[in-house]
């Protein structure tokens, strides 16, 4: 990955406490794992920005080299990567996801 993408990725990280990698966009999701954690974000009503990785090749090759992680979607808040869609869902069904979030001071709708 060079150095320009990787601070692209860090920039996108730092303004954005929630961020997305994912396939498509927010409201028109490219995959049903993309789909999915988007759900789950609007369900519990945290604001996040969508970073769809189909419009720019570099960057669905670079953010998992960034992460080490192999798949989209890619979650990171405030900075740190949480996961791809079985570990969001899997916290979320546990309640582990809201209670990131509120230890992280992300609001959400709960």
């Amino acid at each position: 990955m060079d150095i320009t993408l990787e601070e692209r990725i860090r920039q996108d990280l730092a303004a954005n406490p929630v961020v997305l990698y994912m396939k498509g966009s927010p409201v028109f999701p490219q995959c049903g794992f993309s789909a999915a954690v988007v759900q789950i974000l609007s369900q519990i009503g945290v604001k996040f920005k969508g970073i769809d990785v189909l419009s720019d090749p570099a960057v669905r090759q670079g953010i998992k080299e960034f992460s080490s992680w192999p798949t989209i979607p890619q979650l990171y808040v405030k900075g740190e990567f949480v996961g791809g869609c079985d570990i969001v869902r899997e916290m979320y069904e546990t309640g582990e996801l809201q209670q990131m979030f509120e230890e992280k001071g992300i609001a959400t709708r709960a």
